[in-house]
């Protein structure tokens, strides 16, 4: 038998799978998180106060009594821009079907032109149903807006375990009317790309940002497979 037969007849071996295409482990997972905070010198008491904290950020009705002050999260934990972008895409679609509804139905009865002054009366209850939106659902949902909810992500303070109204209407209300007034302002959402806690302008002057909710659950989880063990 010639070497080229012998080559023929040796099967295709199959190719080896890729180590990025087999996904974590959760241990890693819970072990990335801890190394995180070994680097900071946490001791094994503010770790376990941290996860403490967290519980309340999964699930807001689990506020314990005294509950810690939720300063310390890895970086990964915040949620990024895009993210946060859709959920806010989310967010102008219902203000705006919001909108219509109202305002825009009693001009459309009416026959009213909307106009493009700035501060007429279709501008300003448009703006008064935007800041209200964000301010009222912020603050009675624990963080979410309805955007919010569906990518699983929600507003936290660095300050209070429970987002206080002064909070709420330095981000929501001060912070949002400062963005949206003038297209120049959109600027401001950009440091959420860059900044290590992903903060936009509002965020930097209300001491918040923005965490991923399943994150937090699946170390809290895997936190607690780790104690049972």
């Amino acid at each position: 038998m010639s070497k080229l037969d012998q080559e023929k007849q040796v099967p295709p071996q199959p190719k080896p799978t890729p180590n990025k295409e087999q996904p974590a482990h959760p241990d890693d997972f819970y072990q990335q998180v801890l190394s995180s905070f070994e680097k900071e010198a946490y001791t094994k008491e503010e770790i376990e106060a941290n996860q403490h904290a967290w519980q309340h950020v999964e699930s807001p009705e689990r506020q314990a009594a005294q509950p810690p002050v939720i300063h310390d999260f890895p970086d990964y934990f915040f949620a990024g821009f895009w993210i946060r972008l859709f959920a806010f895409t989310i967010d102008l679609i219902l203000i705006h079907s919001v909108t219509e509804m109202t305002i825009g139905s009693v001009y459309r009865l009416q026959g009213l032109a909307i106009g493009a002054h700035p501060f007429g009366l279709y501008q300003l209850v448009s703006l008064a149903i935007y800041l209200a939106y964000f301010v009222l659902l912020t603050k009675c949902n624990h963080g979410q807006t309805i955007g919010k909810m569906i990518f699983g992500i929600r507003v936290i303070s660095f300050e209070d375990t429970q987002l206080s109204w002064q909070t709420v209407l330095i981000r929501e209300l001060c912070g949002r009317y400062v963005l949206q007034f003038y297209w120049l302002f959109y600027l401001g959402y950009l440091p959420t790309i860059f900044s290590k806690r992903k903060q936009h302008a509002a965020d930097y002057f209300a001491d918040t940002s923005v965490v991923t909710i399943n994150l937090i659950k699946a170390f809290n989880k895997q936190a607690q497979v780790q104690q049972d063990v």
